[in-house]
């Protein structure tokens, strides 16, 4: 009886398929970034990153419709590689920081596009604003690490408009958007 009522949850799993694995995004061992450039008055490109955050996702290859992900950034961490312009940038000439500390991106719908590409929608909230984006992805790959966990890894883009976050606009015409870009591997947990 016993095998019998095994092999029927077995079975029941199969046609039920495994669920999507849980994973964290590895920003411990280094193995994801958040950056971002943006024109600095129309002739060059002023690039950073920011160094604290954290999140995960949900994720199964056989369903990427299903997956879900979840990230948070320190809007204090910005580093541009200067630190007065970081003072800068963290005061309300343009982040706000002290204020909207937190930055927060929340999937609402998945789409796989075929060819390891990905379409993620999902609500970002930053300067205290909220508002609907898409991030344009590509899954990267995935496999057991040599510590014996399991891995895998995505990179995406998105153009935010820095008006539609209520972020002042002080650079001129040709610094009104930013581009972000997130690279991220996941550990199974």
């Amino acid at each position: 009886m016993k095998h019998l009522l095994l092999s029927m949850v077995a079975c029941a799993a199969l046609s039920f398929g495994v669920s999507a694995a849980n994973y964290k995004i590895d920003t411990s061992g280094a193995h994801a970034s958040v950056n971002f450039k943006i024109k600095h008055l129309g002739y060059s490109w002023l690039t950073g990153r920011f160094n604290d955050f954290s999140g995960e996702f949900t994720y199964d290859a056989a369903k990427p419709n299903d997956s879900k992900i979840m990230v948070e950034i320190d809007t204090t961490s910005i580093d541009s590689n200067h630190a007065e312009r970081d003072k800068h940038l963290k005061s309300g000439d343009f982040l706000d920081a002290s204020k909207f500390s937190t930055a927060k991106f929340v999937s609402t719908k998945i789409t796989d596009q075929g060819d390891n590409q990905l379409e993620v929608v999902g609500d970002l909230t930053l300067h205290g604003v909220t508002k609907s984006i898409t991030i344009d992805a590509e899954k990267i790959g995935e496999g057991k690490d040599p510590w014996g966990g399991y891995r895998v890894g995505f990179a995406g883009e998105t153009v935010l408009r820095l008006k539609d976050f209520g972020i002042p606009e002080k650079l001129g015409k040709a610094s009104t958007e930013v581009i972000i870009e997130l690279h991220i591997e996941g550990i199974r947990q």
